[in-house]
């Protein structure tokens, strides 16, 4: 069997984690291959220390090339000792955000352009895409005010950006997804949670028959 790779993206707060967890403990034991839940940035030891350095508040003077170059080198990292050898023995990888994270952020959020950061991601990928996306759509002024709830204190460098930046950032997925409209599936993540992860199991099943 070949593997497939599944990325979940969104804005801050939409949710990926929680409905990623809540998927798979619904659904785990039905998969027939092996599967992975790997995350970005980060997803292997090298990949998370640059993480650290990315979001740490600490680091407010970091220019945007930085910023980008630092998740394409993570991202790399990531691809080549996790999630390619994953692909390559048939199992399911499962992403808490890629790519197009970075097309968003700092394409658009940062107007280092969609297209220059997808060449700098392309370069550190192989190209690699994922099989099918899940957008999980929430607007920005939502997403914020449920990070506030739920860690007061405790947000990372790119949550602690002004909402203008967040707006951007949401601007930046709506292009991304008419640019591959054929992997993207947007969920209004505003919906209680189990309605949510209900309607990724029904694509995963409509999309991908042949993993269950």
């Amino acid at each position: 069997m070949k593997g497939y790779f599944v990325s979940f993206e969104g804005p801050d707060g939409a949710g990926k984690s929680t409905v990623l967890k809540e998927v798979l403990a619904e659904i785990g034991p039905e998969l027939r291959p092996q599967y992975l839940v790997t995350r970005e940035p980060g997803g292997s030891k090298i990949a998370e220390k640059i993480r650290d350095i990315i979001l740490d508040p600490a680091n407010d003077e970091m220019n945007a090339k930085t910023e980008a170059l630092l998740y394409a080198a993570s991202r790399s990292q990531h691809v080549e000792e996790i999630i390619r050898p994953a692909l390559k023995t048939g199992k399911l990888v499962f992403s808490d955000r890629f790519v197009d994270s970075s097309l968003a952020y700092q394409g658009e959020g940062r107007d280092l352009g969609i297209a220059e950061v997808k060449q700098i991601n392309d370069f550190a990928t192989g190209k690699l895409d994922p099989d099918l996306t899940f957008f999980l759509d929430v607007a920005p002024e939502v997403g914020l005010s449920r990070i506030k709830k739920l860690r007061p204190d405790q947000e990372d460098r790119l949550e602690q950006e002004n909402l203008a930046f967040h707006k951007k950032v949401y601007a930046g997925f709506q292009k991304i997804k008419q640019m591959y409209p054929e992997r993207f599936v947007t969920i209004d993540a505003t919906q209680p949670i189990e309605q949510v992860v209900k309607q990724v199991i029904i694509t995963l099943k409509q999309r991908m028959p042949e993993i269950f």
